[in-house]
């Protein structure tokens, strides 16, 4: 049940982001997806969409969306259509919604991440983007350690610093979180 409703909010995540930002391609679109996630584990101990991150060259990238890219699964390519578009000299991939965004599966704060990170980076083209998520000392820069942790994944951990003032807290919630994914998956 946990992994069908990640995988409802991560078709949802993705659809917001392609009704509330312009540019929306796949480096953008993974992009955002790690700040919301990074960033609501960071306050609550649990990412949004239960995504895996993993660290490559040019930044973190969701295991399980880069998989099916080219050939989505029958629920992703009912919400969205990747649609290449000629910028000048260049293609990119643009991700096109076919749905409505659904917030029925998402909290209050969740809702509110997706905003104000869809708000902060609306306008902003992937290769800004790029410095967003490369930050000095950030959870990728730590795990792609100049390229010796490459396709490592990512522990959300990571997205908590050692001085958190709620980090003993988080930490507690992880695990117990943890624990019952581990007993509903028995």
């Amino acid at each position: 049940m946990l992994h069908n409703r990640n995988r409802q909010k991560s078709v949802q995540a993705i659809l917001y982001f392609a009704h509330h930002t312009a540019a929306l391609g796949k480096v953008k679109l993974f992009k955002l997806l790690y700040l919301l996630d990074f960033e609501h584990f960071r306050q609550t101990g649990r990412s949004v969409t239960g995504m895996e991150y993993r660290a490559w060259k040019m930044g973190p990238v969701p295991a399980e969306l880069v998989q099916q890219w080219d050939e989505l699964d029958a629920d992703l390519a009912a919400a969205i259509r990747i649609v290449p578009e000629q910028v000048i000299d260049f293609w990119r991939e643009k991700v096109v919604p076919l749905q409505p965004f659904d917030g029925e599966h998402f909290t209050k704060r969740e809702l509110r991440l997706l905003e104000i990170i869809a708000n902060q980076h609306c306008n902003a083209l992937s290769e800004k983007m790029i410095d967003v998520t490369h930050a000095e000392n950030g959870a990728w820069a730590t795990t792609w350690a100049a390229g010796e942790g490459n396709d490592d994944v990512i522990p959300y951990v990571l997205a908590l610093a050692d001085d958190d003032p709620n980090r003993d807290a988080i930490l507690a919630s992880v695990a117990e979180y943890q624990a019952i994914s581990a007993a509903q998956a028995a």
